[in-house]
This record gives C-alpha cells, sequence and structure tokens, in this order.
C-alpha cells in the first residue's frame, strides 16, 4: 500500500535534505526519466514538470510524520526543508527500498540549483524532440528565465553523466 510513498521517502534520504518544493519535483522527475522506478505522473506547468500526485505523498509523508517539513520565510516568499524524521526512517527499515545508483544522481542533483533543474527537467520533458526543437521550445515556454545556448548545452551535457552514474552502478 505504501510501497510508491517509501520509494519517495528513499528519494529524501539519499538525498539528506531538499530545500525547494520546485526542486524537489525536479529532482524526482529527472529521476523518473533516468528510469528509476518513480510513479508519479507529471505534466507540463509554469516551472516546468510538475506532478500533483507528488505533491500530495509529500503531504501524506509529512501527515504520517515520516517526513519533516520547515517552512522558512526568505525575502518575498517561503522556503520549504525536506528531511526525513527518525519515524521515517524506522519505517523505511522495514520496507528496505535499496535503488541501486538513486543515491549518487539525488546527491548530485541536489547539488545544482532550481534553476538549473527546472532546464535539466525541460530538457527531458521533451526528449522525443530534437536538439534544436528542445532549444526552440525552452526559448519560446521559459522566455523569462532567459536560458542561454550555452546553458541548454550544458543541461544537456549534464543528462549524460546522470545516465552514465546510473548505468555504472
Amino acid at each position: 500500500m505504501l510501497k510508491e510513498h517509501a520509494k519517495l521517502m528513499s528519494a529524501f534520504l539519499a538525498s539528506g535534505e531538499v530545500v525547494g518544493r520546485k526542486k524537489l519535483q525536479k529532482m524526482i522527475f529527472i529521476a523518473k526519466k533516468l528510469a528509476f522506478p518513480f510513479q508519479e505522473k507529471f505534466q507540463f506547468h509554469f516551472y516546468g514538470p510538475y506532478s500533483e500526485e507528488l505533491t500530495l505523498r509529500v503531504e501524506e509523508l509529512c501527515n504520517m510524520g515520516f517526513i519533516s517539513e520547515v517552512r522558512e520565510k526568505k525575502g518575498g516568499y517561503y522556503q520549504y526543508r525536506y528531511t526525513v524524521t527518525k519515524e521515517g526512517e524506522e519505517f523505511l527499515s522495514l520496507y528496505e527500498k535499496d535503488i541501486p545508483s538513486l543515491k549518487d544522481c539525488l546527491t548530485d542533483m541536489n547539488t545544482q540549483s532550481a534553476r538549473f533543474l527546472e532546464l535539466v527537467s525541460t530538457v527531458l520533458y521533451f526528449d522525443n524532440l530534437t536538439k534544436e526543437e528542445v532549444c526552440e521550445k525552452v526559448f519560446t515556454l521559459k522566455s523569462k528565465q532567459k536560458y542561454t545556448e550555452e546553458e541548454i548545452d550544458e543541461a544537456f551535457a549534464y543528462i549524460d553523466g546522470l545516465k552514465k552514474i546510473k548505468v555504472v552502478q
């Protein structure tokens, strides 16, 4: 029943602390696109791929006391910090959800900015298109972010690097 919750908690545990809801959404989407076993459905939204299912699961995990959500005021907005609680670690030990190479990928993603992960997840969302078409989508849909061609190239290179981490393990 809580299999998908356990997978998500494994992601939190592997990441240590995740700062930001947008960053969390992008990390799980990218991991899913790299063939990690996440089942949440994503659609394209203001900040790139977004999953209402993921939002609800995180809320449920917080309500069960397995994930800690700390809300901090940052200038004109609120930022959220997520960590696994002791109760969550105990619950996870019963499930033993070890997903090979997930820790390496998520740890790496967690060091990136939410802005960059938004770009990477957008590139992956349109992975059925050519690179030129992806660039066009990014420039159109993400015009306010003012991404450069160099940043898009970095995103493609970063995706290739993540794929290598997953394959090596």
